[in-house]
């Protein structure tokens, strides 16, 4: 899935309305796993905003790490990361044709 690029704007945009999330999806010691990116995905089945909270005590240099291998492993874009929150942002799936 290629992914569309946004602009400063929009992605201002985006991180005002994910001030209100809840947290969706959270990040402990075990990292990118195959479980956290199923939660992650099921996320992304009805959301296009989801909040991350990084709770395994990494430090800066390695969420911003974790945040990129996130977005390539989940094909979301990073919006935003503030200490320990990220913002990602994945186009919702496109809603078959009712008739």
């Amino acid at each position: 899935m290629t992914l569309p690029t946004l602009t400063g704007a929009e992605k201002t945009k985006l991180r005002g309305r994910g001030q209100t999330l809840p947290d969706g999806a959270w990040l402990g010691k075990d990292g990118v796993s195959p479980a956290f990116l199923a939660e992650l995905n099921r996320q992304f089945v009805t959301h296009d905003l989801v909040k991350l909270r990084f709770t395994g005590g990494q430090d800066r240099h390695e969420r911003a790490d974790l945040c990129d291998q996130i977005a390539a492993a989940a094909s979301c874009l990073c919006v935003g990361a503030v200490g320990h929150t990220a913002l990602f942002w994945r186009p919702l799936p496109a809603a078959p044709d009712q008739a």
